[in-house]
Formats: C-alpha cells, structure tokens, sequence
C-alpha cells in the first residue's frame, strides 16, 4: 500500500502500523535530543491532550497526510453511500490516464446520451458536442458535473461499467479495504459504497501523486455554457489554510465532505459524513481540523537513503553496512512532547552478503514513553556485495567458532 498508510488509530490515541515478528533482532537505542518547539501551543510532557469534540455525523476521521496517522475517528470503518465524493476515484483515475500518456488535458470527447441524460448536477455539457477534457475536468471537480464525470469515465473505460471495474482496481491498490464503485458519479447503489477511512487515504493519494492537478480542488467557480457555478465547498471561502477537496450529497448519504488544508507545513485531511445540512458539514470538518492543528505537529525525523546506524555484514565486500530508511519519516505527536520521542533499531543478529538494498534487516521503532507511534522497517542503503573468497573462506570460519 503507498505510503504504508497508519490510519487505524482510535480517536486521539496512538498506534503504529504493524510489522511480522519473524526477525531476530540485536537492539540499539537512539535518543532524539536538541529538537526546537515550533508551535503555538504546547503540552507538558505528563499532560494528555484534550478529547476530541463530539460531532454530529455518521462517520468522521481526522488524518495527517504524511505520518498517515489518524488523530480522530468514529465509526470510520463503516461503509455509507459517498455520494459525489465518488468522484475522487474517478478523478484519481483521470489523472493517471493523463500521467500515463494515455489522454491529453486539450483532447476533445464527443458528449453521449448516457452523459448527456445523468441525473443530479450537472455541468450543462450538450449531447453530440466536443468538449475538451480540461474543462470535464472542471466541471466534475469544482460543479460535480454527473454528465461531465461520466464523459470522462466513458473516454477512459469505453463504458461507465468498465471504468467502475478500474475505479476497483485502483481502490484495492491503495489499500481502500472499505469500498466498492458500481458508477463514476456517486448516483445511489446498494453495491456503492466507502468508508471515511478509505476516503482519506484515497485524497491523501491524489495530492501526493498528482499535485499538479490538486490545483483545481481550490478552483472557487467554473463558467460552462454561459452558466456559472460556485464550488460547493464554502471551507474553501471560511479558512483560507484549506484548498480542497470535494462534497457529497444525496438524499441516503446526508451531507459529506472530504476537506485538506495546510498550515506551517503541516496537511490534515479531514471526512465528515452524513450531516444534516451544508452549515454542518463545514462546521465539523472546521472543528476536526482546528482540534489537529492545535493540538499536534508533524514533523520529518529521517529522510529516506540516510544512515542510520552501521551493521557488519558477513562475507561482504566491504563492512559494516550503512542502514537506513527507504521512505522518509514523518511523526505526528502532541505538541511540546517531541523532546520524550525515542527512537529504537533492531537489527538481525547476522547479516550475510550479498545483501540487497531491497532487502529489509530489521525495523525501526518510534515511540511516545509507552506508546508506539511508528514502526517499519529498515534497509541497506546500498547493495552489500559478496567479497573475494578469501574473505568469504575466512567470515565462514568466524562464524562456524561464534
């Protein structure tokens, strides 16, 4: 899964992701030190951070986008009608149809009947015309265009169906355990559905794979045949920390909305499902992430490729073996509290050349005193050679005595 998400922590506690126990592993303890308070507020190392607030939805969850740890959750894991939020998918899709060559944003698509007919809002695109996929684009992202979205889906897939199979496809890649597409616009289905989990990993994805599209997220209007629409999403004029993503609607999903928003470097991407109203939406998503924000601060402990600790490798060409990250590292963690974090390496006990880079030797470990906040695990920085044979004649030899 990209990125190795870590979105199933319980509201306002902390979890790391798990790792297979099958290493034996040699301990060391690295203690972070010297780390300068950045924020506005901050918590005694002995002080707990406040419960969050109780919202008025079905299905809520807060998440840093690149710790992908959650910082509130209710009821995420069930599965509820998305409504237009849908159209994340399809425009994930998109995206990767344009990043792989396979469309160009000044193509044109003929509009069908089955575009045309689509219930729901609309773009106001007329059937038998050609319009370019950027302003498709446009009017399913910014107006939630149901006709717009399936020209789109039908360009991509050749039919609606077929480009609801890939929608799955990609929805399993990213590790949505949680849903399941039937149609590209969010029109009701007993068989459509997503979880609030699932939708926030899926927008962390698109604004770290395509953030050259994410711009159209912040879009505030889009005019199309003379008729102009404003972006339903009114966090967008209310905090200006916030630019994008997308909302929902239906009689059966209430009020949705899927809300990211950055502030000092820091990107929370917020889900609120199943509101009653547009106001309610806004004013849980607003709470979600100023609770976040004033509450926890994220920052890069490693970056990927960075030597972490040295390992002697058996029978190599040369040792000991730089050992490192293969993605950088982001921690989220109360604020005031990142001085407490320790930061513990485990490594197999006897490591034999030749040792790939893609080879995990041990895991990495994070923790908060008692808590784990990450764990994952940890590479050669380098690939580690076999050496001559004499130095493979005399490693077997050691080894054989130890």
């Amino acid at each position: 899964m990209i990125r190795g998400l870590a979105m199933a922590a319980k509201p306002a506690k902390l979890r790391a992701s798990t790792i297979g126990s099958h290493l034996t592993m040699k301990r060391t303890t690295l203690a972070l030190t010297g780390l300068l308070l950045v924020c506005n507020i901050s918590l005694a190392a002995d002080v707990p951070v406040p419960p969050p607030p109780a919202l008025k939805a079905r299905s809520y969850i807060l998440v840093d986008h690149d710790s992908g740890r959650a910082l509130v959750e209710n009821n995420a894991d069930e599965r509820l009608d998305p409504a237009s939020i849908t159209k994340l998918m399809t425009a994930y899709a998109v995206f990767h149809a344009l990043k792989d060559g396979k469309l160009s944003l000044k193509d044109n698509i003929t509009i069908s009947e089955h575009a045309w007919k689509a219930e729901g809002s609309r773009t106001f695109v007329q059937v038998g015309t050609q319009v370019p996929i950027e302003v498709l684009i446009q009017g399913m992202i910014v107006q939630s265009g149901n006709d717009a979205t399936i020209a789109l889906a039908e360009r991509v897939g050749g039919t609606e169906e077929t480009f609801a199979a890939l929608m799955n496809n990609y929805a399993k890649q990213l590790g949505m355990k949680g849903s399941h597409f039937v149609n590209s616009s969010g029109l009701p289905s007993p068989e459509h559905y997503m979880t609030a989990r699932d939708m926030a990993i899926l927008g962390s994805a698109i604004i770290r794979e395509f953030p050259d599209y994410y711009k159209w997220y912040s879009q505030r209007e889009f005019t199309w045949n003379k008729i102009r629409q404003e972006n339903r999403n009114g966090l967008l004029g209310r905090d200006p920390s916030v630019d994008g993503m997308k909302t929902g609607h239906t009689e059966t999903a209430g009020y949705c909305l899927v809300t990211s928003a950055k502030r000092d470097n820091m990107r929370l991407i917020s889900v609120v499902l199943g509101t009653a109203s547009m106001k309610a939406r806004e004013d849980a998503s607003q709470a979600l992430l100023n609770y976040g924000y004033t509450f926890y601060e994220t920052r890069k402990l490693h970056k990927a490729g960075e030597s972490l600790q040295a390992a002697r490798v058996w029978k190599a060409a040369f040792t000991p073996a730089q050992i490192g990250l293969r993605r950088d590292l982001y921690i989220t963690a109360p604020r005031g509290q990142f001085s407490s974090l320790k930061t513990t390496i485990e490594v197999q006990p006897r490591l034999i050349a030749p040792l790939p880079a893609q080879k995990p030797v041990g895991t990495l470990t994070v923790s908060l005193r008692e808590q784990v906040l990450d764990k994952r695990y940890v590479y050669p920085v380098r690939d580690v050679p076999q050496g001559g044979w004499w130095r493979r004649m005399v490693d077997s030899i050691l080894l054989w005595l130890e």
